[in-house]
């Protein structure tokens, strides 16, 4: 089963970077700098920054259902990100060397299966998971932390 895995759009995040730090915490965010690599994953580029990079760390509703599933929680958007393209069965960088947590859900909105995967494995894992049918499309996420990563859709 091939798959394919995307990031956010930057342009959802667009507006965040012009506001003052006031405006941030008034809408659930803030400006951080990097301060170690690997751990600030950015969900537009997939990529972690750099030591010294900007990002937002944005409260995101990942998962914007009407279902007892809808969610949202704190991501890292980095200042310079641009959208990921990623190919067909491409794994990124970000995804390879994390504990993840991967979450199948059909069409409504609705769980359906649960797994957890070592970024080295996870090919193996999403492809396991988008087999049934009754899967419309999974989300990764960082499985300590917590925070979205990455959704996953049928190539």
């Amino acid at each position: 089963m091939s798959f394919r895995i995307s990031g956010l759009s930057a342009g959802e995040f667009a507006t965040f970077f012009g506001m003052a730090d006031a405006e941030l915490a008034a809408n659930n965010a803030c400006r951080v700098v990097a301060d170690r690599h690997p751990g600030f994953p950015c969900r537009v580029s997939l990529i972690d920054a750099q030591p010294g990079e900007r990002l937002l760390l944005v409260n995101y509703e990942h998962l914007a259902v009407a279902s007892p599933y809808r969610s949202c929680y704190a991501i890292y958007v980095r200042e310079s990100a641009r959208d990921a393209h990623l190919g067909v069965n491409e794994i990124p960088p970000v995804l390879r060397h994390r504990l993840l947590s991967l979450r199948a859900f059909s069409r409504a909105g609705m769980l359906l299966d649960a797994d957890i995967a070592e970024g080295a494995s996870l090919a193996g894992a999403l492809e396991r998971l988008l087999a049934s049918p009754l899967v419309a499309y999974l989300h990764v996420h960082n499985a300590r932390p917590g925070c979205f990563a990455a959704r996953v859709d049928r190539a």
